[in-house]
């Protein structure tokens, strides 16, 4: 295993959004890129898996990001890459993800791997606009995605059943845009939902796979584990 620890993403993505306007706009247009009829790779399958997350410190204005590739099979850490830098974008609930991505774009880049799969630590299509963290991210690097997330935001659903497993939709209104997933017996469920070029069912698969033995995927442990460990040695 390998690990990686840069200071400041070299530079914000060309035309990165500065207004609230600005940004809802980027949402637009980049929505229409998502990629939603295609399955993605097959849980059981071989695969590297990275998780992505990331921490703040709001006195210094700063946030670190952390890409953790695993075994998907084992578990085992194959390699991760952090990057600390500046928040690239206001607190706008919505469009948090414009705070995130240009630091976890950077952790992502000093992998030495490909990822099979991307796993975020948030929402994909389960967001007012259905352009969360894992679609935004998945459009522009063109990866297989999906979000994870710990609360189901402003959506509604039904308690899924108690085993592990169990799911019930996550609502709209009417229409579904993720699912309730239990992945240990009689704890809280996650909330799934696809990001970009993979199916609701593979999410799903692949959560339970990654949640072997905890509430959340051990990419999203290990990654909050590595952003956090990287911003506390960022602060000296």
């Amino acid at each position: 295993m390998s690990t990686v620890t840069t200071g400041a993403p070299d530079a914000l993505p060309p035309g990165w959004p500065t207004t609230q306007a600005e940004a809802t706009a980027v949402q637009d247009e980049l929505r229409g890129r998502v990629v939603l009829d295609e399955p993605g790779p097959v849980p059981g399958e071989p695969l590297i898996v990275v998780g992505v997350d990331v921490a703040y410190d709001d006195e210094r204005d700063a946030v670190a990001a952390a890409a953790v590739a695993l075994d998907a099979t084992t578990l085992d850490v194959v390699e991760q890459a952090t990057a600390v830098g500046r928040v690239a974008f206001p607190y706008v609930p919505g469009l948090l993800a414009f705070r995130e991505i240009p630091t976890v774009l950077a952790a992502l880049d000093r992998l030495g791997v490909t990822p099979g799969l991307v796993v975020c630590d948030g929402y994909g299509l389960a967001h007012p606009r259905r352009f969360g963290l894992a679609a935004h991210l998945g459009v522009l690097t063109g990866l297989p995605t999906i979000g994870v997330a710990k609360n189901p935001f402003t959506f509604r659903y039904a308690p899924p059943g108690p085993r592990r497993g169990d799911t019930s939709p996550l609502l709209d209104g009417d229409e579904e845009v993720g699912r309730a997933l239990r992945t240990q017996d009689g704890v809280k469920p996650v909330f799934v939902s696809v990001g970009h070029r993979v199916s609701l069912d593979h999410a799903l698969g692949h959560t339970l796979r990654l949640a072997r033995d905890f509430r959340l995927p051990q990419s999203t442990r290990a990654a909050d584990a590595l952003c956090r460990e990287a911003l506390r040695a960022t602060s000296g």
